[in-house]
């Protein structure tokens, strides 16, 4: 009997087998596509969010974000003021960082070391907002403006909003307060008295420096720099793209960081957004062998006075510490001590000079010299300022595209491509993709927005005027009339006086002269030096 039974238990496991197999593939086969039409009817009804849009942007900060709407929601739609904006500090059709916008940057009292830096500036908002905004990505929480253009109400009412931005206005109190200061009274300076243009801005500078250390100190900053706005700091060879772990990394017993400057070489004769737009740079005689460095002079001056166009010498960073004090525009010092300083191998300030057309014009319409060749040393210290002097001030606009494209603009691309080879020239992306980024990501027409809503009209017609000044290639019939004159130097002549009267009486003055910018090496000192 059990022989009899045994094929039909078998046939029966067999059949439940198959049917367990088959109920098995069926509900692997229904459950994705019923969880693939259930979320698919969420999304369609507006139930299914992105978990980053339920973040509150009223409390959720980002570093460098202000927490204010979109600029678009306060300008008509229609308005051409807002759409000249958008050209230079709007945001473009892509979103880069879609979430960001609306956030507020913010730099955290915690980190550490905390650094500052001061500026002396007649840019505008299309120049000094990314220049802000760059050096918050890096690292940078406190900055300095001491005077320039950002004095006028529209852009300061911007700049004031802007967390970490202290606006000091040249005032004539402010003037008399530096008529009376330390560094006035010293020798070490006077060489560059009752001299206009270059060298007046270049006191200015050192004399804004100087009250920058007290605000450094008070606000307890760790290191301080001086930085034009057509500088960006490069922090290459930290850990992170940042100058803060840059610094960090400083051993304690060095006083000063200094940073050579790679210079911009442009390849356009158009570009309107200089930090948006460039990324070849022409590197430092310091991070050059020596055998290239003079080995291909020639092919990379390109029959100008020298290796640069401008000053080669690098900018500094300086510890914050007692008795120390500016050194000109380029270095620090100290009243106590030498500085113990290191000179980085791969980090750089990267300095945008001559890269707009504009360029050419605005150093004329800042300065009142006689384009001659004599006149034009009492204005300007470096070879190149004083040939591009003479030249706006002489040529037609057709003769200046044609002087600007030979002297400035890099359209060989064969040489181009073997200086790049040789080490020469080098690319450097990262400020183009962070400066792009925060203009995507609506950061600057935010921070233009958070001056107010009733001001915003306003803004964006002053910014507009002056990207039609900058990006203009027809020569100015006068003056800019809207520029911050410099202060007179005349006025603190009784200083230099009195600093003789204290050499007299023996009372000994620190007499190292101040830094001025200075021109790379050239082929003459390598004759000297061999």
């Amino acid at each position: 009997m059990a022989g009899l039974y045994a094929p039909v238990r078998s046939s029966n496991s067999s059949h439940q087998s198959t049917t367990f197999t088959s109920r098995l593939l069926l509900l692997l086969t229904v459950l994705p596509l019923t969880l693939a039409a259930f979320a698919f009817v969420l999304q369609w009804r507006g139930g299914l969010n992105d978990p980053a849009t339920r973040w509150p942007t009223d409390t959720q900060k980002f570093p460098g974000m202000q927490g204010t709407s979109p600029l678009s929601t306060n300008v008509p739609s229609g308005t051409s003021s807002a759409s000249d904006c958008v050209e230079i500090l709007g945001r473009s059709s892509s979103t880069s960082f879609p979430y960001y916008r609306g956030w507020k940057f913010y730099m955290s009292s915690d980190l550490r070391p905390k650094i500052c830096i001061t500026t002396s500036t007649t840019a505008g908002l299309e120049q000094i907002l990314p220049w802000i905004y760059y050096h918050k990505v890096i690292g940078v929480g406190t900055f300095l403006f001491v005077e320039g253009q950002a004095a006028t109400p529209n852009v300061s009412a911007v700049l004031q909003a802007i967390s970490g931005v202290k606006v000091i206005f040249r005032t004539k109190e402010l003037e008399e307060k530096q008529a009376k200061s330390r560094i006035w009274n010293e020798t070490w300076l006077a060489s560059f008295f009752f001299k206009p243009c270059n060298y007046e801005l270049f006191v200015k500078q050192s004399l804004n420096m100087e009250m920058a250390i007290v605000m450094a100190q008070d606000a307890g900053m760790d290191w301080i720099m001086h930085l034009d706005t057509d500088e960006l700091i490069h922090p290459a060879g930290a850990r992170e793209y940042s100058l803060r772990q840059l610094l960090s990394d400083i051993p304690s017993n060095f006083d000063l960081v200094i940073f050579p400057n790679y210079e911009s070489s442009v390849e356009r004769d158009d570009i309107k957004d200089p930090f948006s737009e460039v990324s070849m740079f022409k590197k430092n005689y310091d991070h050059l062998p020596k055998e290239t460095y003079f080995g291909l002079y020639k092919e990379a001056t390109r029959g100008n006075p020298n290796y640069f166009l401008t000053y080669g010498n690098g900018k500094s960073a300086a510890r914050v510490q007692d008795h120390l004090r500016p050194n000109g525009a380029h270095r620090w010092h100290n009243y106590m001590k030498t500085p113990n300083e290191i000179k980085l191998d791969e980090a750089a300030v990267l300095h945008y000079t001559y890269s707009k057309f504009s360029d050419l014009t605005s150093r004329r319409d800042r300065c009142g010299c006689r384009p001659t060749k004599e006149d034009v040393k009492r204005c300007f210290m470096l070879e190149f300022d004083r040939a591009a002097f003479i030249i706006a001030s002489t040529a037609t606009e057709e003769e200046m595209i044609r002087w600007y494209r030979e002297h400035i603009v890099w359209n060989d691309k064969t040489l181009n491509l073997k200086l790049l080879k040789k080490g020469i020239l080098t690319r450097i992306y990262a400020p183009m993709a962070i400066v792009q980024g925060l203009r995507e990501s609506g950061v600057f027409t935010s921070a233009i927005a958070s001056a107010g809503p009733s001001s915003n009209e306003k803004l964006l017609s002053f910014t507009k005027q002056n990207l039609q000044r900058s990006n203009s290639t027809v020569v100015p019939s006068s003056r800019a009339s809207n520029s911050v004159p410099l202060p007179s130097i005349k006025r603190y002549s009784i200083s230099v006086s009195e600093a003789t009267a204290r050499k007299a009486l023996g009372i000994d003055d620190d007499v190292l002269l101040a830094v001025p910018p200075l021109s790379p090496p050239g082929l003459d000192d390598l004759h000297l030096g061999t």
